[in-house]
């Protein structure tokens, strides 16, 4: 019995002896395996990272420069390029229009004279004016323009001069002026016709909004101005830092998708389908309802192919990173403490700084008017993403620049929610807020 058990005692240890020795290799494997599973997800013959790649770049060619078929109602209906051929690129900067250096021949601007009309029609031919695209005929005439996700949601980074120089996607376009461009257009009377009103109170209605601002509700309820008298019309968002985020505008009134698909079809005018039965609501969206707008039908469709891929460039934007000696780290290292105990990261959970999941809050629990939360669906305000805050100052913050600074936003949330915060807490928050 003894041998038996000596040689069952001895199996064991070279069993267990194997199992350590296969434990200590697969250890030492774990890495390469690791390494080769990463090299894996980017490699070539991986369908998902080609197809998100693909992805990527058809979305950046849709929002640069695909205006939809948009063209038609900008052109042949109101004719805005009659007034484009008139316009300098001193006039067009001064209302907000960007251009693109990169798409510009080395040293062309610095001879180019940016008071004549014919240096605007070439840097159409070039593609080189942000979110507006020009249709040239054989002899070279401008015969139609149109509009693009970027003339809102682009900017430039000013390298070359102020308005000019590389693009900046998804960045609201606080200079542009919308209502000044639209203005321009010889025929605004389809416009009149829609809201039900004369052309002179359209342009009045165009003028109000300034710069930075569009009203998006305008063409479904005809309320240009709020009850206090200021202008209807919301701040231009920022287009990035939205992967992960639900309800893509103020009020959210949907998904990024759900915003573009309303967009393209019933505020740039392109030619595409959009389904929204809430938008059939003859009390609530009396132009939307008697338009038709809850169920778009165009002739063709050239929005709904290209949403997928537009969807995916739009959550690949990231926010950008502040400037270095934008803010105080220290201060910010204090802030974002305050940011936790005053009760901030409860609505703003990091790292994505709005709810995960439904994001929406009633007018009562921040503390504010309901105008524009009732001129949506479901009559709630958005929780804001925070990143990148420091690249749309302009204007203001909220989505009618309510407050002009962000000591106004951490002091009226300190008043609402009784949250007694020192002068020294308030300023330590701003700093947080600036450095995300």
């Amino acid at each position: 019995m003894a041998r038996k058990e000596r040689a069952l005692l001895f199996s064991k240890a070279a069993a267990a002896g194997a199992l350590l020795l296969l434990a200590l290799l697969l250890l030492a494997l774990a890495p390469l395996a690791l390494a080769g599973e990463r090299r894996g997800a980017a490699a070539p013959d991986d369908p998902i990272a080609a197809n998100a790649s693909r992805m990527v770049d058809e979305g950046r060619q849709t929002f640069r420069y695909d205006t939809f078929g948009d063209q038609v109602f900008w052109s042949r209906i109101l004719g805005i390029h009659e007034a484009l051929k008139t316009v300098s690129p001193r006039t067009a900067l001064t209302v907000g229009l960007k251009v693109d250096s990169d798409a510009l021949p080395p040293g062309i601007l610095a001879h180019a004279n940016l008071d004549d009309p014919a240096v605007t029609a070439e840097l159409l031919r070039r593609n080189a004016v942000v979110g507006v695209r020009g249709f040239f005929n054989q002899n070279g005439t401008l015969r139609a323009a149109g509009i693009t996700c970027a003339l809102c949601h682009s900017t430039v980074d000013n390298s070359v001069a102020p308005g000019i120089g590389k693009r900046l996607d998804g960045w609201a376009n606080r200079d542009l002026n919308v209502g000044a461009i639209v203005n321009l257009a010889p025929n605004l009377q389809p416009v009149a016709s829609l809201l039900g009103v004369d052309v002179a109170t359209v342009h009045t209605d165009l003028q109000s909004w300034g710069p930075g601002r569009f009203d998006a509700e305008l063409f479904l309820d005809g309320k240009a101005f709020r009850p206090d008298g200021k202008t209807a019309a919301t701040l231009i968002p920022p287009a990035f830092g939205l992967a992960g985020v639900d309800g893509h505008t103020f009020t959210g009134w949907g998904s990024v998708t759900y915003w573009n698909a309303f967009v393209a079809n019933l505020e740039m005018h392109g030619q595409g389908r959009f389904w929204d039965p809430r938008l059939n609501d003859p009390v609530k969206f009396p132009i939307a309802a008697r338009n038709g707008f809850f169920d778009v039908q165009s002739e063709h469709d050239f929005i709904t192919p290209k949403l997928a891929s537009l969807q995916v460039y739009q959550l690949a934007i990231p926010a950008p990173t502040p400037p270095a000696g934008s803010f105080d780290p220290a201060a910010a290292g204090r802030g974002k403490t305050v940011f936790t105990t005053a009760g901030c990261a409860k609505c703003h959970v990091p790292p994505l700084y709005t709810e995960p999941g439904w994001n929406r809050h009633t007018p009562e629990e921040i503390g504010i008017d309901s105008f524009q939360a009732d001129r949506s669906p479901d009559g709630h305000y958005r929780t804001t993403p925070l990143k990148g805050l420091w690249s749309h100052s302009k204007g203001g913050y909220y989505h009618d620049g309510r407050f002009a600074t962000l000591r106004d936003v951490v002091d009226h949330y300190d008043s609402h929610f009784g949250l007694h915060l020192t002068e020294a807490q308030k300023g330590d928050l701003v700093e947080f807020l600036k450095s995300l």
